[in-house]
């Protein structure tokens, strides 16, 4: 069993064992960026104990009838498990694993450590799941640290996460926790850093708060941090707000404690100039390597700058259409955290236990929020606080939940009145007296429109498609909106995993239709939300390591050397058909039963004109045969694809997409995750390129869409213009990057026809 791997050992794609935090710690320290050293407990480790100890039953037993919006049911709740979990005994095996690591790390002389949680669903695109476990600082010794993963592995169980998993509908038993153990760094200063500017998303600033000491004074919105601004495109510094700071957070005596700050440093800024722009080009690293804009955490000790963790920015979702700004009292200013405007009346918060008050359209008033008050967020429609920045989590929750707050503004709970009526404009930090109604201005942003809409208001028609990539089904509606012609890659993944159990697992149970079902219903949320257009299946393509983290993987799922190339994609279903016809089924309900025949097949990892050709065979004995509402892609992937191109359009495909992350891979012989060779990993290398144009004239041939659906078009612009000028069919990139890409398909194509329109002048003038 794997109880322990180092930071080193893991990377952004071993979440179902070290975790989100874990897993990206990993990807840092691979990327030789400055992690502080340490260890992660996988999740394997949670999971076998709760077996061993026997809780599962307990804990379901728990959580049966409870009603979630009870605040107090839910903290019996809480309080029972996490006592099952605290009182129960830790393997041997894990506690000795554990304890060894410890020892490894530390050296001769045992060290302050960071024990962190790292939950297997947190840190995702559109659920952060901010806070919900806790991370225990400064614990020092073997017995210490053991105790540490265990309160770690408790507080999965803390009200707020039961809350939250259930109102994202993330099975409970199905989350697993990772814990990861890393070396304190006793932080001179510290923060957190966005790599967009998360107010208005501004995708060309870096966003950088800092504080004094430990860095959970500003993640916790106690302490009102130093902004500053950076220009990514330059690195230079364009704005900075200093704030005083009179106390902070360090260690003291072996345990953190509240200290004054010199008074002759309170109103000084936080870290250098040179720091700042060294967090930012950091941050820049961080964005290129992920492909995403990230939220970090940071930290300075002794003068040097580290990296301590890093996930996706939750909140890019477009800003609310700004209003104008009303004429009316203001009454209490303070920092713009969420954009919008709305009214409704005050309950001032002072303690979780006065969270009932808030109610259905109230606004949420207090010191700080915390995990434990976003059931009450939720009931709200705006927040304000005394303290806090923009990275605080008032201000990360109420972006994801599209609320305006205000928060920082000192002194909320005193100036506002239980029960007045007041507005607040989160675009600009004020809050009025009384309730206003403010007028939008005109112009919305392109993306909150719906696809008519959103062309009307200047977002170009264009000949090539452009299709968006989609895995969760709760972004389906809001992506719906977007100016995209369809899905062009709609991944199987994230929903299978969503069920935590192997395919082979529910048919060795007889619970078939169960999963049937539970795909059924991901796939028609994705069809019904983009009804007509055309959505893209692609088929499930989970490597044998991916499938052994499931409930049951490890019995039916061998130890490859090489998964990458390994027992995957079409392969895989020719030899186990009975998993390959759930997925068709599950296919044929959405299709059939809901009428939703927008909902097309790819296959994903072909290899060989014959496997195409027995994939279609087995589609068509379950009732999916190609016709003029269902069509049938394949992925480009392997070099052979490319190679025997003509071939495989004649074996009847109705489309072709190229993935360019492992087409480049194969091509180029690089594993794209490799430390020493991810530099050299590039899809614009000429033989990829030329790979790409060579598939895209075969499919005009044979009269066979063409598409591309991987990382590259999202990433490097001059792809997207070289493959429109070779006449591809169809773009499919990442939600946030629609907008540009259909704008620059747009120039390109107008340019396209400017040139031909001289090429004919031209022949007519020599004519």
């Amino acid at each position: 069993m794997t109880y322990i791997v180092l930071f080193n050992q893991v990377g952004k794609d071993d979440v179902s064992l070290a975790g989100g935090k874990g897993a990206n710690l990993g990807e840092m320290t691979r990327a030789g960026l400055p992690v502080p050293p340490g260890f992660i407990v996988t999740s394997t480790a949670y999971f076998n104990f709760l077996d061993a100890a026997g809780l599962r039953d307990k804990i379901a037993r728990a959580l049966t009838n409870l009603d979630y919006n009870n605040n107090q049911a839910l903290g019996r709740a809480s309080d029972t498990i996490k006592h099952l979990i605290i009182s129960a005994d830790m393997p041997g095996d894990i506690a000795n694993d554990i304890k060894r690591a410890y020892r490894d790390l530390s050296g001769q002389v045992p060290v302050f450590v960071a024990v962190r949680s790292s939950a297997t669903a947190e840190d995702l695109p559109k659920a952060s799941f901010a806070g919900q476990q806790v991370t225990l600082l400064n614990v020092k010794g073997e017995d210490a640290v053991v105790d540490a993963v265990k309160r770690v592995w408790a507080s999965l169980f803390e009200a707020r996460g039961i809350f939250y998993r259930h109102e994202k509908g993330f099975d409970h038993f199905k989350i697993g926790i990772a814990v990861p153990v890393q070396r304190m760094i006793e932080s001179e200063a510290s923060g957190v850093m966005f790599t967009v500017e998360p107010l208005t998303n501004d995708p060309d600033k870096i966003e950088i708060e800092a504080i004094y000491g430990l860095g959970e004074a500003v993640v916790s919105g106690a302490l009102t941090p130093d902004v500053y601004l950076v220009r990514k495109s330059d690195l230079q510094i364009t704005d900075k707000k200093v704030v005083g700071q009179p106390w902070k957070i360090a260690l003291r005596e072996g345990k953190n404690q509240h200290l004054d700050v010199p008074p002759e440093l309170r109103e000084k800024q936080k870290i250098t100039d040179g720091q700042i722009v060294q967090l930012a080009r950091y941050g820049v690293d961080l964005e290129n390597h992920y492909n995403f804009p990230q939220d970090a955490e940071w930290a300075v000790e002794a003068g040097k700058v580290y990296l301590v963790q890093t996930r996706p920015v939750t909140t890019l979702a477009p800003a609310k259409a700004p209003e104008e700004k009303a004429a009316g009292e203001v009454i209490l200013e303070g920092i713009a955290a969420s954009t919008g405007m709305a009214s409704g009346t005050v309950k001032i918060v002072s303690s979780k236990e006065e969270l009932d008050k808030v109610k259905e359209g109230d606004i949420l008033v207090t010191q700080m929020t915390n995990p434990d008050f976003v059931p009450a967020m939720r009931r709200a429609v705006a927040i304000v606080t005394d303290a806090g920045g923009r990275t605080s989590h008032a201000a990360i929750v109420s972006r994801e939940l599209g609320i305006p707050s205000v928060v920082g503004t000192g002194k909320a709970t005193q100036v506002l009145k239980d029960g007045e009526a007041i507005t607040v404009d989160g675009a600009r930090g004020i809050v009025y007296a009384g309730e206003i109604k403010a007028k939008p201005l005109l112009e919305k942003r392109a993306e909150e429109a719906a696809p008519v809409a959103a062309i009307s208001a200047g977002v170009p028609v264009t000949a090539t498609k452009v299709y968006v990539n989609l895995a969760e089904t709760e972004l389906a509606e809001k992506t719906a909106a977007l100016p995209v012609d369809g899905v062009g890659l709609l991944r199987a993944e994230f929903m299978i995993a969503g069920m935590g159990v192997h395919p082979r697992k529910f048919i060795e149970e007889g619970r078939q239709q169960e999963f049937i079902s539970k795909l059924a219903d991901g796939l028609r949320k994705f069809a019904q939300a983009f009804y007509p257009r055309p959505v893209i299946y692609r088929t499930t393509d989970f490597k044998t390591n991916e499938y052994r983290e499931l409930a049951g993987g490890d019995k039916y799922e061998a130890q490859e050397a090489n998964p990458m190339i390994g027992y995957r994609g079409v392969s895989r279903y020719i030899r186990e058909r009975d998993v390959f016809e759930m997925e068709l089924a599950a296919v044929k309900k959405v299709r059939n039963d809901w009428g939703l025949k927008n909902l097309w097949v790819m296959l994903p990892f072909v290899r060989k004109v014959s496997e195409v050709e027995d994939i279609k065979k087995i589609m068509e004995e379950n009732g999916l045969r190609r016709s003029a509402d269902f069509k049938l892609w394949i992925m480009i992937e392997v070099p052979s694809t490319v190679f025997q191109i003509d071939q495989f359009c004649e074996a009847g495909v109705d489309g072709v997409s190229i993935g360019s992350n492992d087409l480049t891979q194969l091509i180029l012989g690089i594993d794209r995750d490799s430390e020493l060779l991810a530099p050299e990993f590039d899809e614009r290398d000429p033989s990829v390129m030329k790979a790409m144009f060579e598939v895209i004239a075969a499919c005009h041939r044979h009269g066979v869409t063409s598409s591309i659906c991987g990382q590259a078009p999202s990433t490097y612009p001059e792809i997207t213009e070289a493959l429109v000028e070779h006449e591809i069919t169809s773009v499919s990139v990442n939600p946030d990057a629609v907008i540009q890409t259909r704008r620059l398909v747009a120039s390109t194509e107008q340019r396209m026809i400017l040139e031909l329109l001289e090429r004919l002048r031209e022949r007519g003038r020599a004519a």
